[in-house]
């Protein structure tokens, strides 16, 4: 059974760059997928539940579409599934051939309890094709990553690298500041710490929730001439999913899901298998894995909470 969708909500309310990807699907079946993405946008951060099973009921709809593939996956992550996140990361880079989200695999990988292989992660990244928010962030995960490793003096030192030297907005760099001060509390440096929590000031208020899918961007940075976008959701308000596409407006997705072979205790190697299946379009019912605790920014364990936003103070994305 496919979650509400209030009748209020539209298809056209999701970004256009993102409905351009659907329209490989038949038109009612691409309407209903769009909607259920725009409602994933739009409880991602406050229900990020229903939010990640209204990416399932697009992905069983749509399942060889890289934006409803990602919306799964930054669900995923908003709801500590961080194996399954993982695997529809990789999804999505092997569908849309960009290498996105690098922050975000590297988190999971960190949640997951294996920090040696986020550091990985953040080894392998390129730094000219990450954003200044990806910057910052990728700097904060491999700052937690150190510090889960015990290592809070290099945890310290990836904040003082040329990876964050460019980071310029003010929120992101008070949150530079609060994982700074976490690193500097570990080695005993008090005082410096509160100091710069207290500059650091209080957490300003979020705006509304947005879901974000930034393989748009990272193609446009990537493609000199203006070659097929792909994509963005973002929030808005939706309608009820009484209306079943008929089998021949529905796609028969053929979902390509990747496993990753799981090694704990920060083994350092890891095997991804790419496998296909047909999945009828109404009929297939997809599996949650479970949701185990978000990666803190103090190297603990912490509470998930949606993408969008991280957590106060926050270590992770």
């Amino acid at each position: 059974m496919e979650p509400h969708i209030p009748d209020e909500v539209e298809p056209q309310m999701l970004d256009r760059t993102a409905r351009t990807r659907l329209r490989t699907l038949g038109k009612n079946n691409a309407d209903l997928v769009a909607r259920h993405l725009v409602m994933a946008g739009r409880l991602i951060d406050d229900e990020p539940e229903t939010a990640y099973q209204h990416a399932q009921a697009a992905m069983r709809r749509a399942g060889r579409v890289d934006v409803v593939r990602e919306a799964l996956a930054l669900t995923a992550y908003a709801t500590g599934r961080y194996a399954e996140a993982l695997r529809e990361l990789r999804t999505v880079r092997r569908l849309s051939g960009i290498d996105a989200h690098r922050p975000m695999e590297a988190d999971c990988e960190r949640g997951l309890g294996r920090p040696e292989r986020a550091l990985a992660v953040v080894s392998e990244t390129d730094p000219a094709t990450l954003t200044e928010e990806d910057a910052a962030e990728l700097a904060i995960v491999a700052s937690g990553a150190r510090a889960d490793l015990g290592e809070h003096e290099a945890g310290l030192l990836v904040l003082e690298s040329p990876l964050v030297d460019r980071v310029k907005q003010p929120e992101l760099l008070r949150r530079l500041s609060l994982v700074r001060a976490d690193r500097l509390e570990e080695l005993g440096r008090t005082e410096e710490a509160a100091e710069l929590r207290e500059a650091a000031g209080p957490e300003p208020e979020l705006d509304e929730p947005v879901l974000v899918l930034d393989l748009e961007e990272l193609e446009v940075a990537d493609e000199d001439a203006g070659a097929p976008t792909a994509t963005a959701a973002e929030t808005g308000t939706v309608e009820t999913a009484a209306a079943q596409a008929s089998p021949e407006d529905a796609e028969t997705p053929r979902e390509d899901a990747e496993g990753s072979a799981e090694q704990a205790h920060g083994e350092a190697t890891t095997e991804e298998a790419a496998e296909a299946q047909a999945v009828p379009a109404d009929a297939e019912t997809a599996g949650s894995e479970g949701t185990p605790q978000r990666a803190g920014e103090d190297g603990t364990a912490t509470a998930p909470e949606g993408v969008a936003a991280g957590d106060e103070d926050g270590d992770r994305l």
